[in-house]
């Protein structure tokens, strides 16, 4: 049967997965440029993106198991990009530029649906409005038994969670505080009771969490 997972989703000492002022030019907002340092020197992420060198080790064991083999994707609005409400223009395409890494089909939760999206190497954009349930519906049908990723973002993950949806966490705990911003584990009340760290590696650059239930 097919899993929910949460693939290296990064989060700072203070818990925040963002800083405040997510926008086009600061999308983690303000104070979280460094949130993402661990994944970007590694060897996997820098091959990935055309460049040499990188570290190796556990960080970058964990890149290469986030690049693993997912039928579908989920993730929320103001992951896919920094427009909120109706959209203006079917212009934006999200971060990733022509060929996104996730070449599977991405259900991107909005209360604002949109006609799919479809690009380079496999990755189709579905804009859905509906339940966690819903949508992870859809998701598991599109798989085709494999596995789900729950990309982000914290809400998106708190939603996911409160319905006991979500059956494997890979958390990246970074060296730094943001001091504001959205945290991941904010307001769930018991909605973590059975979940469980079952490993914990750290690095200089990150501690990395496999939560379970």
């Amino acid at each position: 049967m097919a899993k929910l997972i949460v693939a290296n989703f990064t989060i700072s000492l203070d818990g925040y997965a963002a800083g405040p002022g997510q926008r086009m030019d600061a999308p983690f907002g303000d104070g979280a440029d460094a949130l993402h340092d661990w994944m970007v020197g590694t060897r996997a992420f820098r091959e990935s993106h055309g460049m040499e060198g990188g570290e190796e080790g556990p960080d970058n064991d964990r890149v290469l198991q986030a690049a693993g083999d997912f039928g579908a994707t989920i993730m929320g609005r103001n992951m896919f990009g920094p427009q909120r409400g109706p959209w203006d223009d079917h212009e934006w395409q999200g971060w990733w530029g022509d060929n996104p890494p996730f070449h599977n089909d991405v259900f991107v939760m909005t209360h604002h649906p949109r006609p799919t999206l479809k690009l380079a190497g496999g990755t189709s954009f579905h804009f859905v409005d509906g339940t966690a349930e819903e949508v992870l519906a859809r998701a598991v049908a599109a798989t085709g038994g494999k596995d789900v990723q729950l990309s982000g973002g914290a809400g998106v993950i708190r939603q996911f969670l409160r319905a006991r949806l979500v059956d494997e966490l890979r958390i990246a705990v970074a060296p730094m505080f943001i001091g504001g911003g959205e945290r991941l584990f904010d307001g769930l009340g018991d909605a973590m009771q059975g979940y469980r760290v079952v490993e914990q590696v750290s690095t200089k650059a990150a501690t990395h969490l496999l939560i379970t239930r």
